[in-house]
């Protein structure tokens, strides 16, 4: 698979709201990097975690507006919803060896670091 294909089948495994399906798309050392609120996952256990335990109305609906792709470097664009919350990302993949090794996330808007979320984070 090349990295973009890498990278929608991981949006397609989220779209299941199967977190630990989907994690099994990041490499074991993953890095998920929150530039807002300065918050860095690292590990696909934390991820799963920050996924299934973040407070939602329902299932998230993920749907893909853009893909770009150069190389092992994918950027998309992603409305995300649970009925309720809405939002949308802009996130950066590194992608090696058919893993995502490292995500950056853009939000729409700053907030600071949620309390509930610091077992799994560290503040950078």
């Amino acid at each position: 698979m090349d990295s973009k294909e890498v990278v929608l089948a991981f949006w397609d495994a989220m779209k299941t709201n199967d977190f630990a399906k989907a994690s099994e798309w990041l490499s074991t050392d993953f890095e998920g990097y929150w530039p807002q609120s300065g918050e860095l996952t690292i590990g696909r256990d934390n991820f799963t975690a920050i996924n299934s335990y973040y407070p939602a109305d329902g299932v998230w609906i993920f749907d893909i507006h853009s893909v770009v792709s150069e190389g092992s470097i994918v950027v998309t664009d992603v409305s995300i919803t649970d009925g309720v919350q809405k939002a949308r990302a802009i996130t950066f993949h590194n992608v090696e060896n058919g893993l995502i090794v490292k995500q950056k996330e853009f939000w729409p808007d700053p907030m600071e670091a949620q309390e509930w979320r610091s077992k799994w984070v560290k503040l950078v």
